[in-house]
């Protein structure tokens, strides 16, 4: 086994000592490039919605791309790709991703359950295991990319996650303006810090509002907040999204913005925050994305 599978391992002491189990999660790990965990310390900020189209970019930029939602309570990526309803199938034992296009595919718990409205109440040590799984026993294959989506907080999904991944997994924490929402996302910082994962960078999404008619953007919410925590965090700052009704018509139409929008000031924020991120692949930042 590669020591790249080793980096990925939260248990330093080899995988001579290793059971079947934690064997099968370091091979998987090893076969997945750069793992991004999206994380926010607040809810209601947009972090679906940014692993989405970060995903989605990531994808069109010819990366093999997975997206993983380990939103336990509330898997809102089947709505959003346009997959709700859909059930994950077994495959030589291994759960097969969704394809949501070419060089996208895509895990979650929504694809378990018998219907939407099923409610789960689980408890941490069922979240560890089902997120076990999800890193496992899903036949990924060689991916460029994975992206993880979390719930708000610092709680058992994202620390499970990091956990899992190990310090190679880097952090992409998402706010938006104000002050009561940079509070929260303050604590993913030190929460990262803490785990000893590196913090990839702080978006400040909803950050002023797209006129419709108009196309210039307003600071309604107020601007600079993330920013501003990122320079008191000593971390990335990768940029500001604005607040825009395309955004939010595509999550209700079941498609990444992204996919069908490439111009104007929100794709263009976005593209500005994906292009670093591309790097890490060596993909160069100024290749167009295709479909």
């Amino acid at each position: 086994m590669s020591n790249h599978a080793c980096e990925s391992c939260s248990d330093k002491q080899g995988c001579g000592g290793k059971n079947e189990e934690e064997q099968a999660l370091c091979t998987a790990l090893a076969r997945i490039k750069n793992k991004i965990v999206v994380l926010s310390g607040k809810g209601g900020v947009g972090k679906s919605t940014v692993a989405v189209n970060l995903a989605q970019a990531l994808a069109m930029a010819g990366m093999k791309t997975g997206l993983l939602d380990v939103d336990v309570h509330g898997p809102s990526l089947p709505r959003l790709l346009s997959l709700g309803g859909e059930r994950a199938r077994l495959d030589a034992g291994r759960l097969e991703p969704l394809s949501a296009g070419p060089n996208l595919w895509v895990m979650s718990l929504g694809f378990l359950l018998s219907s939407a409205s099923e409610a789960v109440i689980w408890r941490g040590p069922a979240k560890m295991g089902v997120i076990k799984q999800f890193l496992r026993d899903v036949a990924w294959g060689d991916l460029d990319y994975l992206v993880v989506d979390c719930p708000p907080g610092t709680g058992d999904e994202p620390l499970s996650v990091l956990q899992l991944l190990g310090p190679e997994a880097k952090a992409l924490i998402v706010t938006t303006p104000q002050g009561v929402a940079v509070d929260d996302v303050r604590r993913s910082v030190t929460f990262c810090a803490e785990l000893g994962n590196p913090v990839l960078g702080i978006v400040e999404n909803m950050s002023g509002h797209v006129c419709s008619k108009c196309g210039q953007v307003e600071n309604i919410f107020g601007s600079g907040g993330g920013e501003a925590l990122a320079g008191e965090a000593g971390v990335p700052f990768l940029g500001k999204i604005p607040l825009d009704p395309e955004v939010a018509r595509a999550g209700d139409e079941g498609f990444a913005f992204l996919r069908v929008h490439s111009d104007g000031p929100t794709a263009q924020a976005m593209t500005r925050i994906i292009a670093p991120i591309l790097a890490m692949a060596g993909s160069p930042t100024e290749k167009p994305l295709q479909v």
